[in-house]
């Protein structure tokens, strides 16, 4: 398929001021997040349908939110994904040039335990060891968060350990507990038959009156994981992200193939997963690209 004239002028527009000499190409650099997770699944789908639109692209696997926004903002990457509240953080806090480019779907943070474990509440993990995510990792920010705010008798014993090496760590018995904020389902937990989810719904209107109204009222649904009720947690959005000075007919071309292949993007199934222009545009404080606002415009008519 020829690339389109827009995806050709913001290319040429990403390759303005690049030598033979720095080695650098004309190609968009998407970096996307941990094996298993969600943020590589769309991330590869979404680099498949930019490809069928003409563009080259290459995916750079990360630890995810954080490592992604700070790649973007030294210049090691175009577009990521992100959760809310790194996103949040980065504008307000680290004032990072970085923009969205739409709120992709709900994220859902898992408390993962063993079944039997007798961890039943955030307040049973006081003395545990506990894995809140790689460090870099939007999950080890919100888990950190939730620690904070969960007033533990005694802090918990923490490690940062990537989603697969959690999974091991808690079979080993090197671990009791781990955080992971993802996709419902995501694959990895999907196919595993031992474990049960933590409750961490309450904590969601303290996290609100601290950091913001980053964090909403989830739901993992029932037979999710083979757990057979309904468990009640922490929602947080995932934002398509990019650097700030991303070409407008790029961030514009990206906007619109992401929207595009929506029913072919394989998207979480629970509550918030499937991408929706209304919801898209919702990106907080974080402010959406020229080109990304400017497509929203054109398709809102």
């Amino acid at each position: 398929m020829p690339i389109s004239r827009r995806a050709f002028l913001g290319l040429a527009a990403l390759a303005t001021g690049c030598s033979a000499a720095d080695g650098r190409r004309a190609e968009l650099r998407l970096a996307t997040g941990v094996t298993g997770g969600i943020y590589e699944q769309l991330g590869d789908g979404l680099a498949r349908e930019l490809r069928q639109d003409g563009l080259t692209v290459r995916v750079m696997k990360t630890a995810a939110s954080v490592q992604n926004l700070t790649m973007m903002t030294d210049g090691r990457a175009d577009v990521a994904f992100a959760l809310a509240d790194s996103a949040d953080d980065a504008v307000r806090v680290r004032h990072q040039p970085v923009s969205a480019l739409a709120r992709v779907y709900m994220n859902y943070v898992h408390l993962v335990v063993r079944r039997g474990s007798g961890i039943a509440a955030v307040k049973d993990l006081a003395g545990r060891a506990v894995s809140i995510g790689l460090e870099g990792s939007g999950t080890a920010v919100t888990a950190t968060r939730v620690l904070a705010v969960a007033d533990l008798a005694e802090p918990a014993e923490v490690s940062r350990l990537g989603l697969d090496e959690s999974v091991q760590a808690l079979r080993d018995g090197g671990i009791e507990a781990f955080f992971w904020s993802g996709g419902v389902p995501t694959p990895v937990l999907a196919a595993l038959k031992d474990i049960e989810l933590v409750p961490l719904e309450p904590l969601v209107t303290v996290l609100r009156r601290r950091f913001g109204p980053l964090y909403e009222h989830g739901l993992v649904p029932a037979g999710v994981y083979g757990v057979g009720r309904p468990v009640p947690t922490i929602g947080t959005p995932s934002y398509l992200m990019c650097r700030a000075t991303l070409p407008d007919d790029l961030a514009y071309s990206i906007t619109e193939t992401l929207f595009g292949a929506r029913d072919r993007l394989q998207a979480p199934s629970a509550p918030g997963g499937r991408l929706d222009m209304r919801y898209a545009i919702g990106t907080g404080v974080v402010p959406l690209h020229p080109g990304a606002a400017r497509y929203y415009r054109y398709a809102y008519g």
